[in-house]
Parts: C-alpha cells; sequence; structure tokens
C-alpha cells in the first residue's frame, strides 16, 4: 500500500487525533473517509447536540450583552 504525507499544523493535528477517537476509527481511516471540513462540520453539529440538551434541562439564555461584559470585551 502506498503512503501519502500530509502537512497540517498543530492545532489540525491535535483536532484530526480527537475526531478520530470520537468517531473510534484509525487516524488512516477517519483521512481516507472525511474531509477537515466533514470533520468541523460533525464537530459543530456534536457541540450544537450537547449544548441544547444542556440549555433544556434548565431553559436559561444569557444575553449577549452579559457575555460581552464577563470576557472584558465591553
Amino acid at each position: 500500500m502506498a503512503t501519502i504525507t500530509i502537512r497540517v499544523s498543530e492545532d489540525e493535528k491535535n483536532f484530526l487525533k480527537y475526531m478520530s477517537e470520537f468517531m473510534n476509527l484509525s487516524l488512516t481511516d477517519l483521512i481516507k473517509n472525511y474531509t477537515i471540513e466533514d470533520l468541523e462540520d460533525l464537530f459543530d453539529t456534536h457541540v450544537a447536540d450537547k449544548a441544547y440538551i444542556e440549555w433544556s434541562k434548565h431553559k436559561q439564555t444569557v444575553s449577549h450583552n452579559d457575555v460581552m461584559k464577563e470576557f472584558g470585551l465591553l
């Protein structure tokens, strides 16, 4: 079997490693089956689903201004 080398940033490498563990696939199989864009979409969906579940427990929201103030951006 042939070998292909790709160059990625350290952040991309960490993301790919995390996603291979999350998807229960080897890094090779992950890269063969998904593009980074596909993986980012899957990750965003997963995070959104978790956020919705957490929100549905309390149904509380925080205003945009309150978040900005909390992080010193206002």
